[in-house]
């Protein structure tokens, strides 16, 4: 039981630094501005939350099959995998929102509720390929029902967080402004840099058998 919550609080915790929310919050208001009632940004939340879950999921699911589908090992996707990750973490220690999640042009694209809740909120501003690079890894080294079970829980509570930080972005962007949500990002980052190189680590140790 013990190593089923060390496994949740991990999984838990790289995934909430990977998609980092908060930092999120700003692109979502300008987003949600075609939502014309509170109501409406509500449920521009509640969709991309699901949307996020759904699409982490599938891939936290299928990952193995992806995996002997392309030949790859566990070992190597580790490895790109922290690259992926310190790359977004550099970004982050910035205070800019990663530029592997989303572009300016993706945010513009979406002209429907159901479409900016997909994409660009969704994938890929909070459910990006940090995000799906951790959960498939993840899911892949805990080959037991326990460990497995604490990855998707750990996915279920992290898409639940978005939702409740996005459906309070302006409380959350009123009380920190937008210094305290850049400040956040570069903690996010700094977490997420430790956590990419231990990735790299781990797959080199593997992969050479050390």
């Amino acid at each position: 039981m013990f190593l089923f919550f060390k496994t949740f609080l991990y999984v838990f915790g790289t995934l909430f630094a990977v998609m980092n929310p908060i930092g999120a919050v700003p692109v979502f208001l300008s987003i949600a501005q075609h939502c014309r009632s509170y109501e409406g940004r509500i449920s521009l939340a509640k969709r991309t939350s699901v949307a996020v879950f759904i699409t982490l999921i599938t891939f936290a699911l299928l990952g193995e099959w992806i995996f002997k589908f392309f030949g790859s090992t566990i070992d190597a996707f580790a490895i790109a995998g922290g690259i992926l990750l310190f790359r977004m973490a550099l970004e982050m220690l910035s205070g800019s929102l990663s530029t592997i999640k989303i572009t300016h042009e993706e945010e513009e694209e979406a002209v429907s509720l159901s479409e900016i809740a997909i994409i660009p909120l969704a994938i890929p501003l909070i459910s990006g390929p940090g995000s799906i690079t951790t959960v498939m890894i993840h899911m892949a080294k805990n080959s037991d029902y326990l460990g497995k079970i604490a990855v998707i829980l750990a996915i279920f509570v992290a898409s639940l967080s978005v939702y409740m930080v996005l459906m309070s972005a302006e409380k959350v962007q009123r009380r920190l402004g937008r210094v305290g949500i850049r400040l956040i990002t570069r903690m996010m980052g700094l977490i997420l840099a430790s956590m990419a190189v231990q990735l790299v680590i781990n797959g080199i140790k593997g992969a050479f058998g050390l």
